[in-house]
């Protein structure tokens, strides 16, 4: 929030519901492919429930096969009738089981998928699926229900083609791994326009050859700009008039920002200012900030920064709803199974070079989601948001990284004494148990009964944030990063600085979101 503007309160808090369970039933399931490979998969799937999936249906090109029952599944159709049979029976997710489709053909067919609403999975492999990639491997390779502790939640729903569907969308930190997954899944609900906002010119590259199948890098999609550059995002916002605004850019690895305060100030913090403002001034009709769960009671400065970035939001609210422009909100994510530098991966990674797996503490725990979770979070939030909220995912109990570790390793078929776990101690900033809503705030239910928004009891710092932001901005131009600590405290009340020294040893894993 620039310091002239005026702030809000977050709406005033209303009682607690309580918790959703998740459906037993598992998610409605759409195979591709009545072959071999697409039959095995649905029996295996019919016969193990505890994948999460239940088949209603098959596609296949071949007419033949058509009216046709694959283990108790009707073949409907044609795979060029995809989003319209996914739409028909309700489907959440698609698996695409033709092993061998060439590239361009599984792009097209998940694009199908995402204007239907649904997930798409891959034959071969879950773990690629959380990576969107295919590689060689089995469909019970990894099951992520395990993984993340309970079944995963089908969260994009088709009504968010209303939000999107002929109006200019703008994503920021589009090349990162949320930020690339947004721009597909937005392309899919039929955008006017699609821009593609990013500082790092090889990830807009590869982010376009990657949704178009080539990147002759020539039309006014992919936008080369530093968040931090004021005058540079009022320039683009007024050039390309955006309707719709997901802010995914940030710097996001604690570790590095307790040692770089600054760092984390200018990007998390200023640029979210300065992306707001030029929204305001514009006449955005949605912005939606992607923050993190250790906003809240932030311990670190990744979760300070973000919860000021929340607050940045929520203040001026108020004002993008008396100016009539819309909707501005947020949502908090847990870790993200396969983004890029997450636990997974590098699990993976040290898994496979057999080296020790490292974890901070054996009773350390964390909330995971999936990727297209992770988005589909987002674009609900942009449709249901009103002004102010801060939506959460209810992602079930936190898993334990040490019982993580323990499922992956049977899943990829390691026996337990074939995992070593070295335990290096929580890094500065670092909490044993992160917590989805802070102390001060409720859960208020929304119309998707497994996302929630949270308010807070009081607004304890908002009306002073104008003020405070002023002198934090000038303490991080400056990167006097003792200063930028004392002012991340006296804005937010409870939050403390971790100590200046890092633990003597640091986990190897980044503790992303």
């Amino acid at each position: 929030m620039s310091p002239n503007r005026a702030s809000a309160r977050p709406h005033a808090a209303r009682t607690r519901i309580p918790e959703q369970r998740a459906d037993p039933a598992g998610l409605r399931t759409l195979v591709v492919g009545a072959g071999s490979a697409g039959t095995a998969l649905v029996r295996d799937l019919d016969r193990t429930p505890e994948f999460g999936l239940t088949p209603v249906g098959v596609l296949d090109d071949d007419p033949v096969k058509a009216g046709r029952n694959v283990s108790g599944s009707p073949v409907l159709g044609p795979l060029a009738d995809l989003t319209a049979h996914a739409l028909a029976h309700r489907a959440q997710v698609v698996v695409l089981a033709i092993p061998g489709l060439p590239h361009q053909r599984v792009r097209e067919l998940a694009t199908a998928a995402a204007a239907a609403g649904a997930a798409v999975r891959y034959l071969p492999s879950f773990l690629s699926a959380l990576r969107r990639e295919v590689v060689g491997s089995d469909l019970r390779t990894l099951d992520v229900n395990r993984l993340i502790g309970r079944h995963e939640v089908h969260v994009v729903s088709p009504d968010v083609r209303t939000v999107i569907e002929g109006r200019r969308v703008l994503v920021t930190g589009a090349g990162g791994s949320i930020g690339s997954e947004l721009c597909r899944q937005v392309q899919a609900f039929g955008p006017a326009a699609l821009y593609m906002l990013d500082h790092d010119e090889s990830n807009l590259h590869r982010l376009q050859l990657d949704i178009w199948g080539e990147a002759l890098l020539t039309d006014e999609s992919l936008v080369i700009a530093d968040i931090r550059d004021r005058p540079r995002i009022q320039q683009i916002f007024r050039d390309l008039r955006p309707d719709v605004v997901f802010h995914a850019a940030a710097h996001k690895h604690l570790p590095l920002l307790e040692r770089h305060p600054s760092e984390a100030v200018k990007s998390n913090v200023l640029g979210t200012d300065h992306l707001v403002e030029a929204a305001l001034a514009t006449g955005v009709e949605r912005f939606v900030l992607i923050s993190t769960d250790k906003a809240a009671d932030p311990t670190s400065v990744l979760g300070a920064s973000k919860r000021l970035a929340e607050l940045i939001v929520q203040a001026n609210a108020k004002d993008a709803r008396n100016l009539g422009t819309g909707a501005f909100a947020a949502v908090r994510f847990g870790n993200v199974l396969g983004s890029r530098g997450s636990l997974l991966s590098v699990l993976e990674e040290q898994l496979r070079s057999g080296g020790p797996v490292t974890v901070t503490h054996p009773d350390v725990t964390r909330f995971f989601m999936t990727i297209e979770e992770a988005v589909g979070l987002v674009l609900e939030a942009g449709r249901m948001a009103e002004g102010g909220e801060v939506f959460v995912l209810d992602m079930g109990e936190p898993v334990r990284i040490v019982d993580l570790v323990h499922n992956y390793a049977e899943q990829v078929q390691l026996g337990a004494d074939e995992v070593e776990i070295r335990y290096t101690g929580l890094r500065a900033g670092e909490k044993l148990n992160e917590a989805l809503f802070s102390d001060t705030e409720v859960r208020l239910p929304t119309a998707h009964p497994r996302i929630y928004a949270t308010a807070a009891e009081a607004a304890t710092g908002v009306e002073d944030l104008a003020g405070g932001l002023t002198s934090l901005y000038a303490a991080a131009t400056t990167n006097a990063d003792p200063l930028v600590r004392d002012c991340l405290t006296a804005l937010l009340p409870g939050y403390k600085s971790a100590p200046d020294k890092p633990p003597a040893l640091a986990s190897l894993y980044p503790d992303g979101f």
